[in-house]
């Protein structure tokens, strides 16, 4: 706050001190509404596939590739389901317990198919013991998809 003190020489001095205070909350504020706005600007200009300069000729478009095929691996209280892209596969219980060979051998044969493949999802039923979903999950690592995702909400 500015002053005016008494000088016995030269009469009055002015003492000028700037109080930061309101400065740096005005700074302070100002920071986070721009990081917030920039946030949103940011957001706003992400591309969702289609083009404003013009349109895309059937040469641009490609399928996906055989890596960005779904696979998935549901553990149900009837025995195992596949699904890899359009395809599904039952795996039955035996005498009342998971074929755990006989998926071992289906996703092996899947990796032989699909070997640039490291990801699947596996779900189970609510009412299944976890014990289920690690042993799918055992098969499933041990042959050769290590990004295994579990999908919440039961089987489909």
């Amino acid at each position: 706050m500015a002053q005016i003190e008494e000088s016995n020489k030269s009469g009055r001095t002015v003492n000028v001190d700037v109080n930061l205070v309101p400065f740096i909350d005005l700074m302070s504020v100002l920071i986070v509404f721009l990081l917030i706005s920039a946030v949103w600007s940011q957001v706003s200009m992400i591309q969702i596939g289609s083009s404003v300069y013009g349109k895309k000729t059937p040469q641009e478009v490609t399928p996906p590739p055989r890596v960005e095929i779904p696979f998935r691996l549901d553990v149900r209280a009837d025995g195992y389901r596949i699904v890899i892209g359009q395809q599904i596969l039952q795996i039955p219980k035996i005498n009342a317990t998971y074929d755990q060979d006989r998926l071992n051998a289906e996703v092996k044969k899947i990796k032989t198919i699909y070997p640039d493949k490291v990801d699947a999802v596996i779900t189970i039923a609510d009412e299944l013991k976890y014990q289920f979903l690690i042993e799918g999950m055992d098969a499933l690592l041990s042959s050769g998809f290590p990004e295994i995702s579990v999908a919440t909400g039961g089987v489909q």
